[in-house]
Parts: structure tokens; sequence; C-alpha cells
């Protein structure tokens, strides 16, 4: 295992380390922890203001999720699907990529690799997890997989010691063809993951504490990756990590969202504005819902609250000609502790759609109907028109 590590830090320092990166890396610099900005670089998609200090973030607010694309909520999308919709989400001016070897048991990042390795490195962020390592195993074949459809012939075991970390981060460039990694997430460590060993996700958090957060750390601070943070569905382990580690940002899935964020609120979004870190924002249309899919999150079915709630929201968007989805989309855009939003695609209509969400202006009547109609929590931000 030492020569595996020697080999991570060697080739992916070496490639930050060369004179072209470390000027882009200057030109992107870090980012503000404060207010959004919608400046852009030509593609008219919200961008984070550059400054240096601080912690990280990404330069690009609105990114990709990679789940619906690697056969997510049992939908299975074929190769040539998953490449038009990664070069559309490119065309429309999209930057930022969010992947997992969990997604379909590894197909997820070889999708995204192979249209991202032929991309300019310099050009686009990329995030990626660690937590579960894949074995292969020749019983097996193409099956169904807790989310996964078709899933490939492996299986997974967790693990988030030291070393397991750097062997996920390797199998991860390997499997995407790719020399670095910008953002890294401490995947699944969580209540909501129902086959932790022992069904135990403390237990496993103290091994991450000691194996997967120093070892991210310091891959930071040798300049192998950006940043790093927790990647999880539930505010527990993000309130946990803040308590022993000091993380950037965190893959906040279907905790922060039009529909849903008073819990935010009143917990994870304090907490994380006062360490200075930050939050990409999973599922940001809670798994379609707000764009019409009869699911809610990752379940198959929707509360009767949230539907009464959407229908209520529908009914003011009606009234101001504004697409819910759209509006879902600027909501996050006003928070100062997002930093960015990656909503997923399973077709390649929906990143031109998402992108072309900013060239789109929500009036203000219709914030201020939502509040009125306390849809929107009156302690959230929102758009400036």
């Amino acid at each position: 295992m030492t020569a595996r590590r020697s080999l991570l830090s060697a080739a992916t320092l070496g490639a930050l380390l060369a004179p072209h990166v470390l000027a882009a890396q200057t030109r992107s610099g870090a980012t503000t922890p404060g207010a959004a900005s919608n400046t852009s670089t030509g593609s008219g998609l919200p961008m984070n203001a550059p400054r240096t200090g601080g912690r990280w973030r990404p330069p690009h607010r609105l990114g990709l999720g990679g789940q619906p694309l690697s056969n997510g909520f049992g939908k299975v999308v074929s190769d040539e699907t998953a490449i038009d919709v990664m070069n559309a989400a490119w065309d429309a001016g999209t930057r930022l990529y969010d992947t997992s070897p969990w997604y379909t048991l590894g197909r997820g990042e070889r999708r995204m690799g192979q249209v991202l390795s032929s991309k300019p490195r310099d050009e686009f962020v990329l995030a990626t997890k660690v937590g579960r390592l894949l074995n292969p195993d020749r019983e097996l074949g193409l099956r169904r997989v807790a989310n996964w459809a078709d899933a490939p012939p492996f299986r997974h075991v967790f693990d988030y010691t030291a070393d397991g970390t750097r062997r996920s981060i390797e199998d991860s460039l390997q499997r995407m063809g790719l020399s670095r990694i910008d953002i890294v997430f401490v995947h699944d460590l969580s209540p909501s993951t129902r086959d932790l060993p022992g069904n135990d996700w403390r237990a496993q958090f103290e091994i991450a504490r000691r194996g997967a957060f120093p070892t991210l750390a310091r891959m930071k601070e040798e300049g192998i990756i950006k940043a790093w943070g927790m990647g999880v569905n539930d505010p527990e382990p993000i309130t946990a990590a803040l308590e022993v580690a000091e993380p950037d940002i965190f893959l906040a899935a279907t905790q922060y969202s039009l529909a849903d964020h008073a819990k935010a609120l009143d917990g994870i979004i304090p907490a994380i504005q006062a360490k200075g870190a930050s939050i990409m924002v999973g599922a940001p249309l809670n798994g379609g819902f707000l764009s019409g899919r009869d699911r809610f999150n990752y379940g198959g079915s929707i509360p009767a609250a949230m539907a009464e709630k959407r229908e209520k929201m529908l009914r003011v968007a009606r009234n101001h000609g504004v697409d819910l989805r759209v509006a879902a989309l600027h909501f996050l855009n006003a928070s100062p502790v997002v930093s960015c939003f990656v909503p997923g695609a399973s077709s390649p209509e929906q990143p031109r759609q998402n992108a072309e969400a900013f060239r789109t202006t929500i009036p203000a009547a219709f914030w201020a109907e939502m509040r009125a109609e306390g849809l929107v929590d009156q302690r959230a931000p929102l758009p400036q028109t």
C-alpha cells in the first residue's frame, strides 16, 4: 500500500505543480464565503466571485450531478445517451461535474471520464467520493443494486480508512482516465445508509475521523486535491465533521431546496456558515419532484404534505408565468452558503434547460407571494430582481 500512496502523491502532485496548472489555479482562485455572484465568462451561468483566502469554492455554481446518467432511479440510460448528456452539458457551459464510485458501481465514473478525459483539464472542476471500494466478482452479472439498474459485476465494501481512501481515489482516476480530482466527498457515512457495517454510522465515522479525514486534509495541503467534505443525505454527519475536522464543502443531498429548507436553516446552514465552509446542493429538484416527476428525493412515493405544497407552489408559479423548476434553481443561487448545485440529467435536453434557467428573470412578485403563502421560510435568502 506504501507504493500505491507514493504513486498517487508523485503522479498527482507533479501534475498540479506544472506551471500552466498553477497559472490556471491563480486565475480561478478561491472564492468568497459571502453572497453569490452572477458574473459569468460568456456562458451566462452564475459564478462565484474569485478572491484569495478562506475555504475553497469552485468557480462555477451550476454543475451536473452524475446519478441519473448512471442508471439511477432504476432507469437504464444507454452509453450513447450518457455521452450525449455530458456533451450537451459541456456545450451549455457547464464546467462542474459530480460523480461517485457508488454510482452504478463504477459506471458513472467511466461515463463521465469518457467525455471529460478529452477536455482541457484546467477548464472544469470534478468531484467524486470515497468510502466504498469496488471488487470484481465473476459470479455476478448485470443486476439491480439499490438505486442502480444494470449494475456491473462488482461488490462494494465500505472502507473509510486512510489506505482505503487513497486506493479509492486512485481507482477513480483509473476509471475516469484523469490525473487529478478537485473535490473529494466522504460518501454516505450517514444514519440513512442502512447497509453500513453493523448499521452503526458513528462507528464508521470514528474510522473516518482517524483515517479518511486526516488523509484528505493532508492531500489538500500537498496540493493533490483542492477541497474535501462529506457527501451525505442527513445533517448529523455534517455537524459532527465540523466539530472534529476542517472540511471545506459538503454535498448535502435533499437537505436544502425550494420545497424543503426550514430544517437546514435551523441546523446545517448556520453551522456550516460559522465555519466558513459551503454546500454543494445535491438533488436540488428533490429527485425531479420540482420538475413534475412522481417521486420525492430518492423514494418512490411523494409524502402527502409535499404533494400539497407542490400544488400550492405551482398555483403561485402559474399566477406569475414562472416555471417552478427555474425558480428552484434561482432559489439555490441566492444562498451565500450554497457555493454550487448539481441537478442530474438523463437526457441531453435537461442540462440545456438548466443552463437556460439563468437567462430567465423571476419576478419579485412571485417571491413575495411565495413568502405570503408560507411556501418560503422568512429566513431564506431570495434572488434579487
